[in-house]
């Protein structure tokens, strides 16, 4: 047998700062790789690329920079949303459904702790098993990746990514509450009795308060979070809130996109009405004890507004 010398890279890993979150597909890659006894190292440069047999690159922004030169050699393969945006090409399935190698970090995150970094901001590298049971979102919001679904279906099995010597669970889903299942997803991950989270948050208008009252029964780690996306939503977020509140205590953060204009326009006229309607947002939810994260959407800059912009997000 043939083995392998096979370099990963995640490519956020190397170009943004402070980047806290490890790529689920280049530990799916790294978790194949070594099932078949080749090599695997995570590569922290561009340099020397030309002693890999094969290498992998990952990434999720489209603002990552990579060298261009990188991309043209033989031995390259790429991939991820920051790559091809909503039409990224999926993995192959026998990677897609591999067991993700909880150890590709390890080496890095050592390196990082010996250097003196605060263990806590490794806590996704260390202390979560991270997957997704179902993809898909049929809402295709025009700002979104997931585009390219029509709806919610399941994806795997949360043995199929669950480490049971990792304390915590981080769910990727992207619209857990809109698939008809849900009830079978919730109810394993409380028979895990491991604290789990939604990384992408859920979707706050297709709660029931059936759902309301089976996540008060889920061991939650962290603030649950929705989102507040469009001020025409108003009176549906209203509503389900006045439910929400009657059951869970616990805090609700939501992420408040603004500075984008679903009418591509862009001119004066929506500039002001953006800052109006995320004020109205943040009023209402400020209102009902909830949190609000303001996410720019990075035409902001363009703005006449763009200090008040700068102020809100901070």
């Amino acid at each position: 047998m043939i083995l392998l010398n096979i370099g990963i890279i995640d490519a956020d890993l190397i170009g943004r700062k402070k980047h806290r979150f490890p790529n689920l597909a280049s530990m799916k890659i790294s978790g194949y790789h070594k099932k078949k006894k080749d090599n695997v190292t995570l590569l922290l440069t561009y340099e020397n690329l030309n002693k890999y047999d094969l290498i992998y690159i990952s990434k999720v922004f489209t603002d990552t920079d990579i060298p261009k030169e990188v991309l043209k050699l033989p031995n390259i393969k790429y991939g991820g949303t920051g790559f091809f945006y909503d039409k990224a090409p999926n993995l192959p399935l026998e990677i897609e459904h591999h067991m993700p190698d909880y150890h590709l970090y390890d080496k890095w995150v050592n390196q990082q702790l010996n250097n003196g970094e605060d263990k806590s901001h490794f806590d996704y590298y260390l202390n979560y098993s991270i997957g997704f049971t179902t993809r898909g979102c049929f809402r295709k919001c025009s700002f979104c990746v997931n585009k390219k679904y029509n709806h919610v279906s399941i994806h795997s099995s949360l043995e199929e990514f669950l480490d049971k010597d990792r304390k915590y669970i981080c769910l990727l889903d992207d619209n857990i509450l809109g698939y008809s299942q849900y009830e079978q997803i919730f109810n394993k991950l409380i028979e895990t009795n491991k604290y789990f989270q939604y990384k992408q948050g859920m979707d706050e208008r297709i709660l029931t308060e059936d759902k309301i009252l089976l996540l008060s029964k889920c061991k939650y780690k962290g603030d649950y979070i929705f989102a507040f996306d469009n001020i025409a939503d108003k009176n549906l977020i209203i509503e389900k809130l006045k439910i929400w509140k009657k059951h869970i205590k616990k805090t609700t953060k939501f992420y408040v996109l603004c500075g984008y204009d679903r009418n591509n326009k862009w001119n004066q006229e929506f500039w002001k009405q953006d800052v109006i309607d995320t004020f109205e947002r943040i009023k209402i939810l400020m209102e009902y004890g909830c949190l609000p994260y303001i996410m720019r959407y990075n035409r902001y800059i363009e703005s006449p507004y763009k200090g008040t912009y700068i102020n809100l997000a901070r």
